[in-house]
């Protein structure tokens, strides 16, 4: 596992690599032994351009609840999924020990491309809140670009309606996220975010649009451009969380500023696409490898 910070022994972790035309273009970890306060859950990283460009970070010293690409939320029935600080209404941030975890419970397939399985999500007694299956696959786009699939299923697993809240319904304006979250590299040059509303974050951070794209460069000079999409109109109603200040992040948010609740035994979908590119894109080349990107109806 590759990431800014220092791996123990205790962190070692399980990870399948996935390959587009015989090249690794990303290591999904999907069992770790990660401190409580990242809210432990199985992600993406290190993810990579076809040349080899590394476009992710996990557990950056500023961040280290931060894990490449992942499924994580702040307020689940009162529990913290996302690590870190929890938001708290009329406080800020504070350290509780309210986090959660995320724990694999079986396969369903796993090749080079694509890989299925369930998890439970679970409070720090192991109670389970909700099940989930989740789809990773991964396939070629062009000569420059390959395109990254994230579906889940996610089911309340409790007895009671289960609510599901951003720090953004807690008071703390433009915090709309949880949800499908990248962190961007930790090392990068000449950003851009590009989105049909324009360029720039205010364009685009707390709207719905139909694809956005971060453009950066690495510390070789290396570009490489991201472009996320919705895949499915229920996705596609999902309001953009982006982040280049501090920080490279964007997150497509299961709720922004209400809470969202699920009854028992209720579920909800969701399928984004990422497609990662070497070269630095313009406007016009996003939004037509997000277009092809999405799967035919």
């Amino acid at each position: 596992m590759e990431h800014s910070g220092t791996a123990t022994v205790a962190e070692r972790p399980e990870a399948l690599l996935l390959q587009v035309d015989g090249r690794e273009v990303a290591s999904y970890v999907w069992r770790s032994r990660l401190p409580a306060s990242t809210a432990p859950r199985p992600f993406l990283h290190p993810v990579r351009t076809l040349a080899g460009t590394l476009v992710t970070d996990a557990r950056p010293h500023s961040h280290t609840h931060q894990l490449g690409i992942s499924i994580a939320a702040p307020d689940i029935g009162g529990r913290n999924f996302w690590g870190g600080r929890t938001f708290v209404a009329g406080h800020g941030p504070a350290w509780l020990d309210d986090h959660g975890a995320q724990r694999h419970r079986r396969w369903l397939r796993h090749t080079e491309s694509e890989l299925a399985h369930t998890l439970n999500w679970v409070d720090r007694d192991g109670s389970a809140l909700l099940a989930e299956r989740r789809v990773i696959s991964c396939g070629p786009l062009s000569p420059e670009a390959w395109v990254l699939q994230v579906r889940t299923r996610l089911q309340n697993a409790t007895d009671n309606p289960l609510q599901i809240r951003s720090p953004a319904a807690l008071g703390r304006v433009g915090a709309g996220y949880g949800g499908f979250f990248w962190r961007g590299p930790a090392r990068t040059e000449r950003v851009r975010v590009l989105s049909p509303g324009g360029t720039g974050v205010r364009a685009v951070h707390g709207t719905t649009a139909a694809w956005v794209a971060v453009a950066g460069a690495d510390a070789e000079g290396r570009d490489w451009t991201v472009v996320f999409a919705p895949a499915d109109a229920e996705t596609a109603g999902d309001r953009w969380f982006v982040r280049a200040r501090d920080y490279l992040g964007v997150g497509s948010s299961l709720t922004w500023d209400r809470p969202l609740v699920l009854e028992p035994g209720e579920s909800l979908a969701r399928h984004i696409l990422a497609v990662v590119a070497d070269g630095t894109l313009t406007e016009d080349a996003a939004a037509a490898l997000a277009d092809r990107a999405r799967p035919a109806p």
